[in-house]
């Protein structure tokens, strides 16, 4: 549990290059919302009022929209064909194009939406590939803390987004190309380290044994575990594998043999009753996830905070990214396996929605950006309730760390078989990127229509996500698939 789980296996070297993808793709996600509202930027390409807010809702969302495609299309098949290693390694390499083209890019903003597609499409079969990779060349005792260190690299992503667009307003011209050129180029070290590194990683031992080749496979474990064969730790890692490939032809036994059958048995599996219900907890955690407004202070937070009287976005942005980083790392390394999963769910929603109903108050009494742009100084009242709201957003990244920043992909790697993890993985990405595109896509013309109106949307999905979690979010931590089934098959047990 957390910090307390004792193993003397030695954990493979591969998790670490490999959580880079994590790390990559906290970075894509967080710079590009300072990046695209700088002067230069929107001369280069020129950009003006009147299109603002479409050209950013685009830049934003077509991140989003590569991914959901790849998910929607062949993700889950392109990782069971080629294996972890090479889907990562093709992953990489077309992020790298992406992302040089939008360093290239001149006054060319066409580039630019190529290569966001790019590097949406390479972090997508990241993110579907990453987490599986982890976890099958885990050890068991720590591979909740494994997978945990993954948002954390997130965050960590997140973070260097957001300090180095600081550093650049804080030392570089910003009406300079090279103000917006940096940031775009910074993805590039981490694509780059993935990328070499990748050379350097072996194949997930469970694939290996699934194509039948056991000899590479228990050469594998030999290395990333430092024991021979014949040790009882890697013969209990080969029992562990036999036991989900015995899960995976039990699937597909009705339809005969192959990947084909195997597909036919895992849509008749998802038919029974109790898979439906959590096939649709799976989409109700992730479509809440990404409606309670964490996905829009990320990208769009320089309006965020000038929404609410601070002139020093990018320095509040900054320590923001931090505190959800900080916050992250105490929840996931020290008390993920102790307290659970619904109840940070209930308290931490309830939480952020008090902290967003209060920004949407102050917006629409003190209405600090209108007075800003009039030239006038906020009030002694004023500035006081636009430094409670500032405190208000840094609790609110508190207590979304603590909940529904990581709960939904926990929650939904461990209410299914293993044998159909490959699916649901796919699935959770799938949900996950179609909504983070919906509110990518609206939330500038939701700023520009709604104003203080958005905090108060983002605050009510929040409450119902209190609600949801209290009635029918199950507390996973420590259960079997056989008690997830009785769950699933009677909603009274949930809660």
């Amino acid at each position: 549990m957390g910090f307390r789980a004792v193993e003397d296996r030695p954990t493979p070297r591969e998790t670490l290059v490999i959580a880079t993808g994590s790390l990559l793709f906290g970075y894509d996600s967080a710079f590009i919302g300072t990046t695209i509202a700088r002067d230069s930027f929107l001369i280069d390409f020129s950009i003006t009022s009147s299109n603002s807010s479409a050209v950013s809702s685009n830049i934003t969302s077509v991140f989003q929209a590569g991914p959901f495609s790849e998910q929607f299309s062949a993700s889950s098949v392109i990782t069971e064909r080629l294996g972890r290693k090479w889907t990562l390694q093709i992953s990489v390499f077309v992020f790298i194009i992406g992302a040089v083209m939008m360093v290239a890019a001149t006054h060319q903003l066409g580039l630019i939406y190529a290569g966001r597609v790019l590097t949406g499409l390479g972090c997508g079969a990241i993110t579907a590939s990453v987490p599986s990779y982890i976890a099958e060349l885990s050890i068991p005792s720590i591979r909740g803390i494994l997978k945990g260190f993954f948002e954390c690299a997130y965050q960590i992503g997140s973070v260097i987004g957001f300090w180095i667009n600081y550093g650049i307003t804080m030392h570089i011209l910003t009406d300079s190309s090279i103000s917006w050129r940096i940031p775009m180029a910074v993805q590039l070290v981490p694509a780059g380290l993935l990328f070499v590194g990748g050379f350097f990683i072996h194949e997930s031992p469970l694939w290996l044994m699934r194509k039948d080749r056991n000899s590479e496979a228990y050469k594998v474990l030999e290395y990333i575990r430092n024991l021979p064969v014949e040790d009882p730790y890697i013969q209990q890692d080969i029992h562990l594998i036999q036991n989900r490939l015995n899960e995976e032809a039990s699937v597909a036994s009705k339809y005969g043999t192959g990947s084909w059958a195997f597909f036919r048995g895992a849509l008749d599996e998802f038919s029974r009753r109790g898979m439906r219900n959590r096939v649709f907890l799976v989409f109700c955690a992730f479509t809440l996830q990404n409606f309670s407004g964490a996905a829009a202070i990320n990208y769009y937070s320089p309006t965020l905070f000038e929404s609410i009287g601070i002139e020093n976005t990018t320095l509040y942005t900054g320590i923001c990214g931090l505190v959800k980083e900080v916050a992250s790392l105490i929840f996931y390394l020290a008390f993920v396996d102790k307290i659970g999963r619904r109840r940070p769910v209930i308290v931490s929603s309830f939480a952020c929605a008090c902290c967003l109903w209060y920004v949407g108050a102050y917006v629409k009494i003190g209405n600090p950006s209108a007075v800003l742009d009039a030239g006038d100084s906020l009030s002694s009242s004023n500035s006081r309730g636009g430094q409670a709201a500032t405190g208000m957003v840094m609790i609110y990244a508190i207590f979304w760390s603590f909940g529904l920043n990581g709960v939904p992909g926990i929650v939904s790697a461990e209410i299914f078989l293993g044998a159909l993890r490959n699916f649901t993985g796919t699935w959770a990405a799938l949900v996950q990127w179609a909504t983070q595109f919906v509110i990518s896509k609206g939330l500038p013309f939701m700023f520009d229509a709604w104003g203080y109106g958005t905090w108060f949307f983002f605050a009510t999905f929040l409450i119902m996500v209190t609600v949801w979690s209290y009635c029918l979010l199950p507390e996973t931590k420590g259960l079997t698939i056989d008690q997830m089934d009785m769950i699933s098959m009677n909603s009274s047990e949930i809660s």
